[in-house]
């Protein structure tokens, strides 16, 4: 015998809001009642619309059916190359004569003042801007709230805003605070600024960038203490960027406001008040390219976000003891700089990776997985990761802050690889 479950809503219900409440059925008579349309004009738009829907009908039914590989086809927009950009790598830079010094959060306020200066298209908005709570937006109030504006409480709303907008032709910069606020929006993200361009057969252009700040090591607790960049890798359409220093913020985020995709850019909090030369002129890190922060021959030390600064720290720890690390920054996640990595674990035959994520399906199992498949013969030892382990972040700081990373972990992993 067939069930039949009761319906969800009350009798009769549903026929009152198909007959009185349609938004679909109401909204044309609105324009008219208000006087924005005629109903000629109405039914006339409507009869375009009909014969537009037609028209696209009748072409999808008589085009030829697709080859395989065009399955990857229309994922990603290309973007122009972008003039004064920055691939060199730190160690090959020359000192400046007169160095200018920024930190890490002074860096991304002023990404963010140029491009909107630079680009009448670009907009930023998100949660706290204008108050500049967080300090990601010291320069809300130079710009008229047309272009800088917060909004409501509502991650999966304007992050779905931002999408349309992006779609219309302009630039929105989302500021999403915390990077665990990213669960809330995560729909509008996979669903809206991933798949669009791809599910619309390369129609759509969705330039927009979201920033999202990892505040782990603050002793917030678990609810915000997340860095879950390893998610968001694992989404086709998206790029995702993490700097680890004030130059590179600065010029990644540059380069994603200006990239005709969506990018999510993760803030390593940690690193806010770190400070280094960051040039006064244009310029852009170009997204996809590694940066070697210390060249080395004994082993190489693959290091993301924060961990960039315990890699460094362990290394100058490692050379009194006369082992030679170098350090790479791949900067983007994705997509991945795979040959700087390969090519320096074919000089050193070794690789230690330190991620600050949690140790499953993480950066660094990606970037092991890589090596492993593509760099076999070139390693001497096993890959070691320095990650956080798979655990909820604690509150207190005793036992939060020993979860990370740290460069005493890092020259312990060396030492392993090395076997000394």
């Amino acid at each position: 015998m067939l069930y039949v479950a009761e319906p969800y809503w009350p009798e009769g219900e549903r026929e009152e809001w198909i007959e009185q409440r349609d938004p679909v059925k109401n909204f044309p008579a609105a324009l008219v009642d208000r006087g924005v349309m005629s109903s000629e004009e109405v039914e006339a738009l409507e009869a375009a619309l009909r014969e537009e829907i037609a028209e696209a009908v009748e072409f999808a039914r008589s085009s030829p059916h697709p080859e395989a590989g065009d399955a990857f086809a229309d994922l990603y927009s290309e973007s122009a190359p972008q003039p004064n950009a920055r691939a060199e790598h730190s160690v090959d830079r020359e000192p400046p004569a007169s160095p200018r010094e920024l930190n890490y959060l002074q860096a991304i306020n002023e990404a963010q003042r140029e491009e909107l200066e630079r680009d009448d298209s670009v907009i930023v908005f998100g949660e706290d801007v204008r108050s500049n709570l967080w300090g990601g937006t010291a320069f809300a109030k130079d710009f008229p709230k047309e272009r800088v504006f917060d909004t409501p409480l509502s991650e999966e709303g304007f992050t779905g805003a931002a999408v349309g907008a992006a779609m219309r032709g302009l630039r929105p910069v989302v500021d999403l605070t915390i990077s665990s606020f990213l669960y809330r929006a995560a729909d509008a993200l996979v669903n809206g600024a991933a798949k669009s361009r791809y599910m619309f057969g390369g129609q759509a252009t969705i330039p927009v960038t979201f920033r999202a700040a990892m505040m782990y090591g603050a002793n917030i607790g678990a609810h915000h203490s997340d860095r879950p960049y390893p998610m968001f890798m694992n989404v086709p359409g998206l790029k995702v960027v993490a700097p680890a220093s004030a130059f590179d913020v600065k010029g990644l985020l540059k380069a994603a406001i200006r990239d005709d995709n969506p990018v999510l850019v993760f803030e390593d909090v940690a690193l806010w008040f770190s400070s280094e030369h960051v040039p006064e002129e244009d310029y852009v890190v170009p997204l996809g390219v590694a940066d070697v922060k210390r060249c080395g021959s004994d082993v190489t030390v693959v290091a993301i976000a924060g961990g960039v600064r315990s890699a460094l720290e362990a290394a100058d720890t490692l050379a009194a003891e006369g082992i030679s690390a170098e350090v790479v920054d791949p900067r983007t996640l994705v997509p991945l700089d795979a040959e700087t990595i390969l090519q320096s674990v074919a000089k050193t035959g070794r690789l230690v990776v330190v991620d600050p994520a949690h140790r499953t399906c993480s950066a660094a199992s990606e970037i092991s997985a890589l090596v492993a498949e593509e760099a076999f013969d070139a390693l001497r030892a096993p890959i070691v990761r320095v990650t956080t382990p798979d655990v909820q972040i604690p509150f207190a700081p005793e036992m939060e802050q020993p979860l990370y990373p740290n460069a005493e972990r890092v020259v312990a992993a060396v030492k392993k690889v090395l076997g000394a």
